[in-house]
C-alpha cells in the first residue's frame, strides 16, 4: 500500500520519504566476513581501477569529488573481484540531487552509496561492510553510522535494522514548481539530520543510497 502510494503521489510531482536510521552498537554477527572474502578502506589507486568496471557503478568524477572531500570508501572483495562497497563522510554531503545538502551532528559519520554487485548478493555483505565500518569509526572517537533510505526501500530497511540500526525519523523530499523543499519529523531533531538547498552544493553527485 505504500508503495502504490508514493507512485501515485510521483504521477503528480517528484516525492520521496526518507527514512533517518542510526546504529551505535556492534553486532559481533556482522563482522566476519564469508570464506574468501576480505573487507578493506581502498584509496585512491585502487579506486581507479574499479572504474573501469561498469558493474561497480562508480565514474571518475563521483570519485574525485568523493575522495577531494575527505570521504573513505570500504570495500569487500573476493580475490581481486568486487563484492561491495559503502561510502563515509564526516561532512556535509550532497543528497538525493546536485543543489541538495544532507547535514548530520559532529561526532557521528554519514554513510552513502552501499552498494553489492549482483553476483554476490545473498552473503550480508552490506550488512557486514558497514559493521566493520561502524567498528573502525567507533575506534576513532566517532560515536556511530547515520544513514537514510528510502521508504520504499524495503530489503535496505530490513537489513539496516538487522544489523542494529534504528529509524529516528523521516525526512520529506518534494520538488515543486521547480524547487525543491524538504521536512524533518521532529526525531530528526536528536540528531541534526536535515537537508538543505544551498548553491553551495555545486559537487555534481548524488550520494546517499544505504
Amino acid at each position: 500500500m505504500h508503495l502504490a502510494w508514493i507512485r501515485l503521489v510521483n504521477l503528480a510531482f517528484p516525492f520521496r520519504i526518507l527514512r533517518g536510521m542510526a546504529v551505535t552498537r556492534v553486532d559481533n554477527n556482522f563482522l566476519a566476513c564469508p570464506t574468501q572474502y576480505a573487507a578493506r578502506f581502498i584509496g585512491a589507486k585502487a579506486l581507479a581501477g574499479l572504474t573501469q568496471d561498469p558493474g561497480a557503478e562508480l565514474s571518475r568524477q563521483f570519485i574525485s569529488d568523493a575522495l577531494g572531500a575527505g570521504d573513505e570508501c570500504l570495500a569487500i572483495f573476493r580475490g581481486e573481484e568486487l563484492g561491495a562497497y559503502g561510502w563515509y563522510s564526516t561532512r556535509p554531503t550532497p543528497a538525493v540531487a546536485p543543489e541538495l545538502v544532507l547535514h548530520f551532528a559532529p561526532g557521528y559519520v554519514y554513510q552513502y552509496k552501499g552498494f553489492t554487485v549482483p553476483a554476490h548478493r545473498g552473503h550480508r555483505l552490506h550488512a557486514i561492510g558497514k559493521t566493520r565500518a561502524l567498528r573502525h569509526y567507533l575506534s576513532k572517537g566517532y560515536r556511530g553510522l547515520l544513514s537514510y533510505v528510502e521508504s520504499t526501500n524495503f530489503e535496505s530497511l530490513k537489513s539496516n535494522h538487522r544489523m542494529g540500526y534504528e529509524t529516528f525519523g523521516s525526512i520529506y523530499v518534494v520538488r515543486l514548481f521547480g524547487r525543491y523543499f524538504a521536512f524533518s519529523t521532529p526525531g530528526c531533531k536528536r540528531f541534526d539530520f536535515r537537508i538543505e538547498t544551498t548553491a553551495a552544493a555545486a559537487r555534481p553527485l548524488q550520494r546517499g543510497k544505504a
